[in-house]
């Protein structure tokens, strides 16, 4: 073969050349080896995808440092806060470049969109800030502030807004991400006039300890040096040690209440334009009473309820009323009813209707059976669906569960079938458990707070049904759509419970049998604020797994492919692709990953992530298999009509030694060659752009074990002709292989 054999590690250098040119018969281009003792280099591997690179270039020795500079945020909406430099005159050596890799990243706050956005603060919330800011400066009094409270008080919109009010107008608020595995000063970034806001709530990632706070004293120092803030908040069960206190730098405050409930949800409806629904609330005492005690969180959601409520009643009371059957003489719920529903916690009736232990239906005892409960909790998740479908979602549960109760028989002898025709219809069931039946026996369950009640009253109660009620949910689920009721009822439960051993529980009984459905509803969790790192945590766990790979690819196809998502959801979603790529090896989930990649690429965002994926291949610094799956579907990207790869490159991938290493590969040979084919085929009418296409794959032909590549290359190119009506493969193979060997290797003959 090649007597110049190709050099892997020279990627940014010219291609090795001779005297003779290519075109002669013993050019050093050619297929023609030379065997001389001791000339020639020992053969190159064939490409492993399972190591981290499969030729790594060297390092370039740099003895002098950069030049320090200072680093300005552009004004895009996601910025990675990376390579803060030093501030001349006023931070001495501060960060190097080397560290930008490494820094946490974040999302840039809009500062108006932060004051508009509904705000209730108690008279407590006054005193904690109060105690942040300097009155005389309106400015904080130390550029850390940690916030101590205990989960869902509302810390995080309290540090957000006191960045956005007491900082001024060219300082850059930024919401940061804690993608680590324990707080570390090292991965904070720093840079002039930004103010960082950042979550502190993961029950083992975020463990404060006296070193990291101790370290974050000397980060304050710059932080002042910069005119910059960081403002932590720290669940309250994460601050455990005495030692945890004020340092130079840092202020601990420590949010002891929540706001008003009451508060936070007239806010809320009035910013959203529901203000007449705030009348309507103070008149109602019931509702408002349900409303006293609820976390910052609670209250929010309380408030989305109370709108969706009212959006519920103008829907339902602009359709014709329903046709009712005699005895159900049930009126329409005004919205002072539906809106002391949603509000209702109902545990008062559920102890009821859960009570005790029943074998019969009693008129004077309103405890339910157990057929009946499942029947409560199938209307719970359905709502209003046809009656078999009802019934059948109840027997299910009630299979779920275990072993099937036979229906009670009234008398000795009966059959299950009798016994079940003996006890009370389906219809009546459905009436004793808050429901009713129209004329065309479809369910009506128009009570959408009150199952959602059921369902948590069941999970908090009963904790053997937790597993058996996921696994029901599961099979109930007709489709992975989000809307769909039961996987919206998954998702609720997911982010009101989702603890490490519950995502594990719920992975375990659903990641194999409906990936799709396990795939939905983890997306509304990681793009949830309190249980989303645990989410992402695990799908890393799950992306090594053969049977959770589809449900992680899916997942993460659906977070790259929202172009507004966060640049650090984006990254979480591109290292579990790369780890489902480096993990497993079975040739499905392989394709699945190239087929997410041929999708994304197609995004420019995604293509540049996927540029950077091929540059830490290259560099020995990410999964070849990842990095080369990547590669391939770049080849599919186009600019104009021509392959991007050939016409405009990114300046830090070497194509021709990708090619190579691909090419040399049996695993990734057939599809690089397909792909081969289709830059030639674009480019054969273009004689320009055929001859710049040809120069830079050749050297990537050339070299040790490109031989059988090769052959297979121009035996795909049979059919192609330049604009000169030359054969591509005729001109690929005059190129390659030496006049010397034509005989001996025919193209003709290693072509059928």
């Amino acid at each position: 073969m090649s007597d110049v054999p190709f050099d892997a590690t020279r990627s940014n250098t010219t291609p090795p050349t001779s005297e003779a040119g290519e075109n002669q018969s013993n050019g050093s281009g050619s297929w023609l080896q030379r065997w001389r003792p001791g000339a020639g280099a020992p053969d190159r591997p064939d490409a492993n995808l399972d190591d981290p690179s499969p030729s790594p270039a060297p390092p370039s020795p740099d003895p002098v440092p950069p030049t320090p500079r200072v680093h300005e945020t552009n004004g895009a909406a996601t910025n990675v806060y990376g390579g803060a430099d030093v501030v001349a005159n006023v931070i001495e050596q501060l960060i190097l470049e080397t560290r930008k890799r490494d820094l946490l990243e974040g999302v840039k706050q809009s500062r108006e969109r932060l004051l508009d956005q509904p705000f209730a603060r108690s008279t407590h919330w006054e005193t904690v800030w109060e105690q942040i800011i300097d009155p005389a400066t309106s400015r904080p009094y130390q550029p850390v502030i940690i916030i101590v409270a205990p989960r869902s008080y509302g810390s995080t919109t309290l540090a957000l807004r006191l960045l956005a009010e007491h900082t001024t107008d060219t300082t850059t608020v930024v919401k940061l991400d804690a993608d680590w595995k324990t707080p570390s000063k090292g991965r904070l970034p720093l840079e002039k006039a930004h103010a960082y806001q950042l979550d502190l709530k993961h029950p083992e990632n975020d463990q404060v300890s006296t070193d990291f706070l101790n370290a974050l004293s000397e980060h304050a120092t710059h932080l002042r040096g910069c005119r910059s803030y960081l403002a932590l908040t720290v669940a309250q069960d994460l601050w455990k040690d005495h030692r945890l206190s004020d340092r130079d730098g840092i202020q601990v405050v420590r949010l002891r209440e929540a706001p008003d409930a009451q508060d936070v949800v007239e806010t809320h409806l009035d910013a959203h334009g529901y203000g007449q629904l705030v009348t309507s609330l103070r008149s109602l005492p019931k509702a408002t009473a349900s409303l006293r005690g609820l976390t910052a969180v609670a209250a929010v959601r309380a408030a989305h309820a109370v709108a969706m409520t009212w959006k519920e009643h103008t829907h339902t009371s602009s359709q014709q009323s329903l046709v009712q059957t005699d005895g159900e003489g049930e009126t329409q719920s005004t919205l002072e009813e539906r809106i002391i529903a949603a509000l209702t916690d109902w545990r008062g009736e559920l102890d009821v209707r859960f009570g005790e232990m029943n074998s019969l239906h009693a008129h004077e005892n309103p405890s339910l059976t157990v057929q009946d409960r499942c029947l409560l909790l199938a209307l719970a998740v359905q709502q209003s669906a046809p009656m078999p479908v009802v019934a059948r979602s109840a027997a299910a549960l009630l299979e779920a569960i275990g072993d099937t109760p036979k229906a009670p028989s009234p008398a000795p002898g009966f059959s299950p079938t009798l016994s079940a025709l003996a006890g009370r219809g389906m219809r009546r069931r459905i009436q004793d458990v808050g429901g009713r039946v129209d004329m065309q026996d479809t369910v009506v369950f128009d009570r959408p707070a009150y199952g959602r009640a059921v369902l948590e009253y069941v999970w908090d109660n009963y904790d053997v049904m937790r597993k058996p009620l996921l696994t029901w949910l599961v099979a109930t689920a007709q489709n992975a759509d989000p809307e769909d009721h039961a996987v919206a009822a998954l998702a609720e439960l997911t982010v009101r419970h989702g603890t490490v051993g519950y995502l594990t529980t719920l992975g375990e009984l659903v990641g194999s049998s409906q990936p799709k459905v396990l795939g939905a509803v983890m997306e509304s969790a990681v793009r949830n604020e309190h249980v989303g790192r645990l989410a992402w945590e695990a799908l890393y766990g799950w992306a090594e797994q053969k049977s959770y790979a589809p449900t992680v690819i899916a997942l993460c196809r659906r977070i790259l492919d929202d172009s507004s998502v966060a640049a650090s959801l984006a990254k979480r979603a591109m290292v579990r692709l790369r780890r489902v790529a480096h993990k497993n090896t079975d040739d499905t989930v392989v394709s699945q990953v190239l087929d997410a990649f041929d999708a994304l690429v197609q995004h420019p965002t995604v293509a540049q992530r996927l540029a950077g994926e091929v540059h830490g291949w290259q560099q020995g610094k990410v999964s070849a298999r990842s990095g080369a799956l990547a590669f391939l579907a770049l080849m599919t990207v186009r600019r104009d009509g021509t392959p991007w790869l050939v016409c405009s490159p990114p300046t830090d991938i070497d194509v021709q030694r990708a090619v190579h290493d691909l090419l040399s590969s049996s695993d990734t040979a057939p599809e690089v060659i397909s792909r081969l084919t289709d830059w030639i085929r674009s480019c054969a009418g273009d004689p320009s752009a055929y001859t710049q296409l040809r120069e830079k794959l050749l050297p990537a032909l050339r070299g040790h074990n490109m031989f059988e590549a090769g052959m297979k290359l121009m035996n795909e190119l049979r059919g192609i002709s330049t604009a000169e009506g030359v054969s591509v493969a005729d001109d690929f193979y005059n190129h390659l292989v030496d006049s010397r060997l034509h005989t001996v290797f025919p193209l003709e003959e290693n072509l059928v």
